[in-house]
């Protein structure tokens, strides 16, 4: 049986998983961004839900984007990243355990290679923000039980993060996270550790589990290198706001420049109109579009 070009990265990613040397995979927040990650050599790409708010509706990662906006954000980025896999943020499953698995099935669906469901309440807020809250380990177990059971193949997995850590401790952290994998997670995200013994911890309280590390530049957790992560045991690292930041300092300075000058002035930093043009396979489509004509 062929594969299709949506389960392709699936398989990609469970093939990546078995490999020894760690994954890292940088965020992403639209097409643009995901295939620019992609073409870089990223061998998994991740979607930022911090990032697809800010982008999409211009507002900050407090749950205000829908399920289906989130699911068409991530059949946007998976068609752009493919073959390379796609991790989504799923958020809290956007309801109970039937919402989760109407999400999970929808980025199946849109081309995902993995969702991540996290415990937080709604409204939720980014993983590294204050005043963050979390359902019980039961409710947050019956979503991830939910999300396993309404997968299509076992080859797209279920992420499932814990944000105790911030409020109830390291200990109630990792005893949700032990809940989490009984529940069928394939891989487990203990959010926002404060310090470098506590990345240890995670990694030796599941020895033999995926796990993965959350870099976020001025975050809560040390700021550490995938090659430091790999040594304690983690299996992904992901760097979900980089790209986010940077270019939207980026954006801040060019705007800027132009409305101070009337122009952009020259030698500022840019692509060309040519270079964008291949970049986004403007070349690759028109050729395509003669071969159809005939």
């Amino acid at each position: 049986m062929s594969i299709s070009p949506k389960q392709s990265g699936a398989k990609a990613l469970s093939k990546r998983l078995k490999r020894k040397a760690i994954i890292v995979a940088p965020g992403a927040y639209d097409a643009l961004s995901a295939k620019i990650a992609a073409q870089a050599g990223a061998d998994c790409v991740y979607m930022t839900g911090f990032g697809a708010a800010g982008s999409t509706l211009g507002v900050p990662d407090i749950g205000l984007m829908s399920a289906t906006e989130m699911a068409d954000r991530v059949r946007a980025l998976a068609s752009s990243t493919l073959p390379v896999p796609l991790i989504a943020d799923g958020d809290n499953g956007h309801g109970g355990p039937l919402n989760a698995a109407r999400l999970t099935r929808l980025y199946e669906s849109a081309g995902a290679a993995c969702i991540q469901l996290e415990d937080q309440v709604f409204p939720k807020r980014c993983g590294h923000m204050e005043n963050k809250e979390v359902v019980s380990t039961a409710d947050a177990a019956a979503k991830i039980r939910a999300a396993v059971d309404a997968r299509e193949s076992t080859d797209f997995k279920i992420m499932a993060r814990t944000d105790a850590r911030s409020m109830n401790g390291m200990k109630d952290a990792l005893k949700r996270a032990e809940a989490f994998l009984t529940a069928g997670a394939d891989i487990l995200f203990v959010e926002a550790p404060r310090t470098e013994k506590e990345l240890v911890k995670i990694c030796e309280t599941f020895p033999d589990t995926h796990l993965i590390a959350n870099m976020v530049e001025d975050g809560k957790t040390p700021y550490l290198t995938a090659e430091e992560l790999e040594q304690m045991g983690y299996k992904i690292a992901v760097f979900p706001v980089t790209a986010l930041l940077a270019i939207t300092k980026r954006l801040q300075d060019v705007y800027g420049a132009v409305l101070s000058n009337g122009k952009l002035p020259a030698g500022e930093d840019r692509v060309t109109f040519q270079s964008y043009n291949e970049v986004i396979g403007l070349p690759e489509m028109l050729a395509e579009a003669a071969e159809l004509d005939g």
